[in-house]
């Protein structure tokens, strides 16, 4: 493993990323080394301490502000003194403050192939616009909602059969195989971020980072 490959999770629901990050640990350089949700009965809670990780909630209904609730989440983040934060179905709008205090260290993924398709509804927004394709994006974060660099994407074709259900069935596949394989590839240094340019093995990238096709998602390296 390398020296930079602390992880810290934010979630606030089931724990389906999570679970996906934990199980591939082992296969790749990243350490998760604490899981913090905003959510008591988040079930990710769960999943984690039977990994054997540190976890803690802090229930964003006890704070009187975004910001407060915010400065003490990050608070117990630095505890961690973390590589990476990564978002893995955190239901909460980040403040600007914590965004940049985290800068270049914060990724989400987000279920479309960004830069379409932002917000929520994405597969059915995609059906609905006629999309031949549809895919998953891991991205760094900023104060912008789901408009910072992409690091990787991973893309499938839409089939006529397709549903917004049955999409988003294909894409969780894909996700739960692209986001860890993302978290590697940064904590291990592949991976960098320079005036919001990806570069993959010091080769920048193009706006939408490096893209794996559906068929691939498992065997790439």
């Amino acid at each position: 493993m390398t020296d930079n490959n602390r992880v810290v999770v934010l979630l606030s629901g089931s724990g389906t990323t999570l679970q996906a990050i934990l199980d591939q640990q082992n296969q790749y350089s990243y350490q998760v080394v604490g899981v913090l949700s905003n959510r008591p009965e988040a079930y990710g809670l769960e999943r984690a301490l039977h990994a054997g990780v540190d976890t803690q909630c802090l229930d964003h209904k006890l704070y009187s502000s975004r910001e407060q609730f915010d400065l003490e989440l990050m608070e117990h983040i630095d505890r961690y003194n973390p590589d990476l934060i990564v978002l893995a179905g955190y239901m909460r709008i980040l403040s600007s403050a914590f965004v940049e205090h985290y800068q270049g260290k914060l990724i989400n993924i987000h279920p479309s192939l960004l830069p379409k398709h932002k917000g929520l509804n994405t597969y059915q927004s995609a059906l609905d616009a006629g999309d031949k394709e549809h895919g998953t994006s891991v991205h760094f974060v900023t104060e912008e909602l789901d408009s910072g660099s992409v690091v990787m994407q991973a893309a499938l074709e839409i089939t006529p059969s397709d549903t917004a259900k049955t999409l988003e069935q294909r894409v969780k596949v894909m996700e739960h195989h692209l986001y860890p394989k993302a978290i590697d590839w940064i904590v291990s240094g592949r991976i960098d971020i320079k005036d919001d340019v990806i570069s993959l093995d010091n080769k920048p990238l193009g706006p939408q980072g490096y893209r794996i096709a559906e068929q691939n998602i498992v065997t790439e390296h």
